[in-house]
């Protein structure tokens, strides 16, 4: 009986998505599979391996990516894994779309609760 569990995430970009787990410290393999109980395996195009042998694994579906682990045997917190990631992959992305419609950032600031403040502006 296999215990994967899959979580959508609103993840799109393959390479902002392998460069944010990269930047929070997550050695990655890819296009392996990401072992969970008793041996039950499943693919995954970026995966995170844990010395527990509960691997952690994000694979396209559709346009989106999804998390998949079993969480019982991965021991991680999950919101707060996916929490990190989200916020991650969303300030990168933020980035990008700057730089790509001329933007300059002006200020960043991480705020008390964890938001990341930032003014942009373009000389017209």
């Amino acid at each position: 009986m296999s215990h994967f569990t899959t979580i959508k995430v609103q993840i799109k970009n393959g390479e902002i998505l392998q460069q944010t787990l990269q930047e929070l410290g997550y050695t990655l393999e890819y296009n392996k599979k990401v072992r969970g109980y008793a041996g039950n395996k499943t693919n995954a195009e970026y995966v995170i391996r844990q010395d527990n042998g509960y691997d952690l694994g994000f694979r396209r579906n559709g346009e989106t990516y999804e998390l998949v682990a079993d969480f019982w045997g991965a021991k991680i917190d999950q919101q707060a894994f996916v929490n990190s990631i989200m916020q991650k992959y969303a300030h990168k992305m933020l980035m990008t779309s700057v730089q790509e419609q001329g933007f300059n950032v002006e200020e960043e600031e991480t705020l008390e609760d964890g938001t990341v403040r930032v003014i942009v502006g373009r000389w017209v």
